[in-house]
């Protein structure tokens, strides 16, 4: 299963930081970033993370909220946000039912670096699914998009 620009996002409600459960319907009335990452503590990812949130001030001040989701459970999610600093959640999608309902499970189980940009209805207004996961996308692009979406 996949999910394209314009429909709505699929709903959730997964343990994330601090044991906390987050939905999605948590944040309804406002643009959502969804993050969807290979694994904590990883180079790539890592870079990814931390590029976002030094430039969180950029999504908060458009009101989007940032949730970074991959298969680690939360006590790995508790001690890379730790050790970095994060300024928004990681969500832990142990078992992929997410990461499946947006279409970002790739060869042999891995989630695949993706982007989801949600405005402030749920609906799905940018998509990238990096086919290798080697690079990410900038905060300037997903900033555009936001801005495209409001």
């Amino acid at each position: 299963m996949s999910v394209a620009v314009g429909e709505k996002a699929p709903g959730f409600t997964l343990l994330g930081s601090g044991g906390k459960s987050y939905s999605l319907s948590d944040y309804a009335g406002k643009p959502v970033v969804l993050v969807f990452y290979p694994g904590d503590n990883t180079a790539v990812c890592t870079k990814q993370l931390c590029s976002y949130n030094n430039e969180l001030a950029q999504f908060n001040d458009i009101g989007a909220q940032v949730l970074g989701i991959s298969a680690q459970d939360v006590a790995s999610h508790d001690a890379f946000s730790a050790k970095h600093g994060f300024g928004f959640p990681l969500l832990a999608d142990t078992k992929k039912d997410v990461a499946g309902a947006y279409g970002v499970v790739g060869l042999l189980g891995m989630v695949r670096r993706s982007i989801f940009v949600l405005d402030a209805q749920g609906v799905i207004r940018y998509v990238h699914r990096s086919a290798v996961g080697l690079t990410f996308r900038p905060v300037d692009e997903l900033v555009t998009a936001l801005r495209s979406a409001l």
